[in-house]
């Protein structure tokens, strides 16, 4: 289901609410997009707990507990890293779940991989995973706002928010 991204955050704060339950971000490639759209909903703070931008690969290790070898085997874009920021961003800000967006915005490939390039991460009670929503073009914006999109949708679609 494709819904506006402050639809979808909107959906998603109101089934975390529902559920007594918590989210916490760690963003690379969106830049603190994500939280913002989190934020613009009215009433985010009962359930938002924070963020994290971790745009430098060594701030995911140090602050966020991703795996320093796999940063070093597989780059920062990767789906065990996006699977580590969201465990991560979950832990350390005491969440209920924890989204984590790594990938490339462009205009450049990074790590091999080209612009488009996306992972998700969402963990939670029941463990954590990683998706690979997208690759393909775009333009930089375009990129980053899929991403936000993409995150929120995983999220929405694991708690049963399109029900």
């Amino acid at each position: 289901m494709t819904l506006p991204q402050h639809d979808l955050a909107a959906r998603v704060l109101t089934a975390l609410e529902a559920r007594g339950e918590t989210l916490a971000v760690a963003e690379s490639l969106t830049g603190g997009l994500l939280g913002a759209t989190i934020t613009s909903v009215p009433g985010a703070s009962s359930v938002f707990r924070g963020g994290v931008i971790a745009y430098a690969t060594d701030v995911k290790a140090s602050l966020l507990g991703v795996d320093p070898d796999l940063l070093a085997r597989e780059g920062a874009v990767h789906p065990e890293v996006a699977r580590q920021l969201a465990a991560g961003v979950r832990a350390r800000l005491s969440a209920t779940y924890g989204l984590g967006l790594t990938g490339v915005a462009g205009p450049d490939p990074q790590d091999g991989r080209p612009p488009g390039t996306l992972y998700v991460g969402v963990a939670g009670p029941d463990g954590a995973e990683a998706v690979a929503p997208r690759v393909g073009g775009g333009d930089r914006p375009s990129i980053r706002s899929e991403a936000v999109a993409a995150a929120l949708d995983l999220l929405a679609t694991r708690l049963g928010a399109f029900r």
